[in-house]
């Protein structure tokens, strides 16, 4: 625990200092952080999980949960810009393949995709079309895949492919950056602007036999989900603090009808909700996060903290952003940024619905449930 809360503290620092001052203007400027991506590498952050035998922090999921909420604080496309790299990492070490466990050093210092969502395919995993062709040494890869984070930047994917039909037949490749792979310019999008994201086609891209780092591909994709999945809760309640500390600062200072905002009910309750959800959404990340340091399974625990936390996140800024009433609605005070940033956490990771439907299947999987 002492480990954690050093972690903390200097995720805390970084994010105060170092993020929270460039927030705004990365927000305008839409594009990836590169500054601080270098300066976060210093402290580890894009590599908490990388074993240290291959240059990461050697962490787990608890650290990278207190990581991502104290980073997502400050900004969470920020957060995103400086973690996902993590994701990428734990496809890396869940394949067990020796060729991409070699690739784990360069993500210190360049960025990584995980190639999965295709414009047919968000949700449903199962329905991907990319393929991958068998041809001499190795595979010919064709197919687009769609709102690839940091595609923009990444140096290499990792991108699931079918080689055969049904989900049985997804497999993951791992893909250097090269002619094959073209990729788009930056979507455009609502929020989370420091986090880039980016159409992917792939054109015949050749990937050698050892490239193919897991035949189980869907499999690897949803025990990786499971492992990133806390991460984006941490982020939803690093955003919902936030916005209830500059709810309540707000409150304060502000005064209606004699009496400062706090004072009146319809305020102070959306302010008592708000905190009732963050403690309840921290709880939940942590308790996915702390199964999936242990190795158990999580993935009720992981769905319901994504869900509970982002659905949180986007309630809890609504209600802040009316405590600010018409400034709110201005991008000169931070609640219009924070409502943007907010909603993407509904969708990416695995969007709210979907997240429901994993929490029926795992209540009516699991034995004694009911018992509980």
């Amino acid at each position: 625990m002492e480990a954690l809360g050093a972690v903390r503290d200097l995720a805390r620092r970084f994010a105060r200092e170092k993020v929270l001052p460039e927030a705004a203007r990365l927000d305008r400027e839409a594009r990836f952080p590169w500054e601080l991506f270098r300066e976060a590498a210093v402290l580890g952050f894009p590599v908490l999980v990388v074993p240290e035998a291959f240059g990461g922090v050697g962490l787990g999921p608890r650290a990278l949960a207190v990581v991502a909420e104290e980073l997502a604080y400050a900004c969470p496309g920020v957060a995103a810009a400086l973690l996902l790299n993590n994701l990428v990492a734990d496809a890396l070490l869940l394949s067990d393949s020796h060729y991409a466990r070699a690739f784990l050093p360069r993500l210190k210092e360049e960025v990584a995709s995980y190639a999965l969502t295709e414009p047919h395919a968000g949700s449903d995993v199962a329905a991907i079309r990319t393929r991958a062709e068998r041809v001499p040494g190795g595979y010919r890869l064709y197919g687009r895949k769609t709102w690839i984070s940091h595609a923009p930047e990444a140096g290499f994917f990792v991108v699931f492919a079918k080689v055969a039909e049904g989900r049985e037949g997804i497999a993951a490749f791992l893909v250097e950056r090269k002619e094959g792979v073209e990729v788009g310019p930056p979507l455009p999008k609502m929020g989370q602007k420091a986090s880039s994201a980016a159409e992917v086609a792939l054109e015949g891209v050749f990937v050698p036999e050892e490239g193919l780092i897991a035949r189980e591909g869907f499999r690897l994709a949803m025990r990786v989900f499971d492992r990133s999945r806390p991460m984006v809760a941490a982020m939803a309640v690093g955003l919902l603090r936030r916005a209830l500390d500059e709810a309540l600062a707000y409150a304060r200072v502000r005064e209606a009808f004699g009496k400062p905002l706090w004072e009146h009910q319809g305020v102070g309750f959306k302010l008592a909700e708000m905190a009732m959800d963050l403690e309840a959404a921290r709880l939940l990340t942590h308790r996915a996060a702390d199964l999936a340091e242990r190795g158990e399974a999580n993935a009720l625990e992981a769905a319901m903290a994504k869900a509970f936390a982002a659905d949180a996140a986007v309630r809890g800024v609504s209600e802040a952003l009316q405590v600010f009433g018409g400034n709110g609605y201005s991008e000169d005070y931070p609640m219009a940024k924070l409502y943007r940033d907010a909603k993407v956490l509904q969708i990416y990771e695995g969007t709210s619905e979907i997240q429901r439907v994993i929490v029926l299947r795992e209540l009516l999987r699991r034995e004694g449930w009911e018992n509980r």
